[in-house]
């Protein structure tokens, strides 16, 4: 038994631990004194190594205070620790959220306030005061029609404009370029049977808001239907009984309205190829239609020197005096506001709220005949930035003329005028506000009272300058 026991080392006491025993080889040499040579080698070896092994030795000691954090944390302890950093962490996510969704809220409620205000008819962004007039020289005229213009529209990418005439032809040109995109020829009367378009004058036209459908109205009672992208045939609409006047999409839709020398406004489905009812009211010849996203559309009696609103699903009408002479065309500035021009020189502004214009400027283009004779210029166009305070308006003086609607529509101040020779037949601003289109030609659009001889038929592209912001800085 005593053959397996080892006694203890004396310096032991209880509760010690051996010493650990010390190699005299790795420090001494033979008599119990440092070798010089192994002084030596491990200084060599000491110097040699201390950058490369500065990192590691960090890494071990970083490594173990880890270790040595985690192995005296306690597990409750680490659970609390993550569940702060986690609620840190939602706290900022929740801030900025906030921060976005108060940048969001702030433009999603201007967008639907500014919505509101249109669907009410009072949205009036003030553009007029930052308009100057364009440089003559980069007024652009395209020529392309043998006979007056009549008509023409703006696609809604702004890409290109549709004009027709009283050659029966309509051309699409392409805006920036100026180029002919595409041509539908007119044709002789008494070609209609094998004759695919217009064999009689073009009198109005129409694009709907998504730029699909092109509808165009003529003086042999008919409305044609074209695929607007490649100018394709693809309905004819019949039952006026005189020649068709005005035309209009009504917005976000492809119901079309159309009005008629007969004194009959007619509701159409374009998209199934259908007549839906007929409105009666005007006392005289229909001369203009226009409509935006409601129910409903505007028209001008000609020599009934009535303005209409037609309510369309409550098959009613309201009624508006205001001229004194023949109403020849008409636009919506708004879903409230509207202007309208006459053969009296008037250029009136209409809310449909009031049965008299709000505004009216007389004589808006002067006056022409000779001395004794003098009679004021036929407003034979007007056009509305939709929902802003500028309007223009058209005629034969060789001047067209741009206006600014005062607060609430009350008053009509002029802008700024642009020469132009002989009629202008029709005017549409672009929906960006970039640029005007001006169709002219030597003749009215409803009729051959007189000529122009050196006006030139075509179309007038417009650019509308803005004020930069040094300028206004300046002034």
């Amino acid at each position: 038994m005593s053959f397996f026991i080892k006694k203890k080392p004396a310096a032991q006491s209880k509760g010690e631990h051996p010493a650990a025993p010390r190699k005299k080889s790795d420090d001494k040499g033979g008599k119990g004194r440092p070798s010089k040579l192994n002084k030596r080698l491990n200084e060599e070896i000491s110097s040699e190594s201390e950058t490369e092994g500065d990192e590691t030795v960090n890494r071990k000691r970083k490594g173990n205070e880890e270790e040595e954090e985690e192995i005296e944390e306690t597990p409750q302890e680490k659970k609390l620790r993550l569940a702060k950093l986690y609620l840190e962490q939602l706290r900022e996510e929740e801030e900025k959220k906030a921060e976005d969704e108060e940048f969001e809220s702030d433009l999603i409620a201007g967008r639907l306030k500014e919505d509101v205000l249109e669907q009410k008819g009072k949205l009036q962004r003030p553009v007029a005061k930052e308009l100057v007039a364009p440089d003559p020289a980069e007024i652009r005229l395209l020529r392309g029609h043998k006979l007056s213009v009549t008509c023409l529209v703006i696609t809604p990418d702004e890409k290109y404009i549709f004009s027709a005439s009283k050659d029966c032809s309509i051309i699409k040109w392409e805006v920036e370029s100026g180029k002919k995109v595409q041509k539908i020829t007119g044709g002789r009367k008494g070609t209609e049977d094998r004759h695919i378009g217009h064999t009689a004058h073009i009198l109005c036209m129409s694009i709907s808001s998504d730029g699909k459908y092109l509808a165009t109205g003529d003086m042999n009672k008919l409305i044609m239907i074209w695929e607007a992208a490649t100018c394709k045939h693809l309905y004819k609409f019949t039952g006026h009984k005189g020649a068709v006047s005005g035309l209009a999409f009504r917005r976000g839709t492809h119901d079309l309205y159309s009005a008629s020398h007969d004194r009959s406004i007619k509701v159409w489905n374009v998209d199934e190829n259908a007549y839906v009812e007929t409105l009666f009211g005007h006392q005289d010849v229909i001369t203009g239609l226009d409509c935006l996203g409601r129910e409903r559309c505007v028209t001008a009696g000609g020599r009934d020197r009535t303005v209409r609103v037609w309510k369309i699903a409550e098959e009613s009408q309201l009624v508006f005096y205001g001229h004194e002479g023949s109403i020849d065309c008409i636009q919506l500035i708004n879903e409230e506001h509207m202007v309208s021009g006459g053969d009296d020189g008037c250029v009136c502004v209409w809310s449909v709220n009031k049965k008299k214009p709000v505004s009216r400027v007389r004589q808006a283009h002067g006056l022409q005949g000779g001395a004794g004779l003098e009679s004021p210029c036929w407003v034979s166009s007007v056009a509305a930035l939709h929902n802003s305070d500028t309007v223009a308006s058209g005629s034969n003086n060789s001047i067209l003329q741009l206006w600014k609607c005062g607060q609430g529509f009350r008053g009509l101040e002029p802008l700024f005028s642009i020469p132009v020779t002989g009629f202008v037949n029709s005017m549409k601003f672009s929906n960006s506000g970039k640029f005007l289109v001006a169709g002219v030609g030597q003749e009215h659009r409803l009729g051959r009272w007189w000529r122009i001889k050196e006006a030139k038929n075509g179309l007038y592209i417009i650019p509308l300058k803005r004020q930069s912001k040094e300028n206004d800085t300046e002034q």
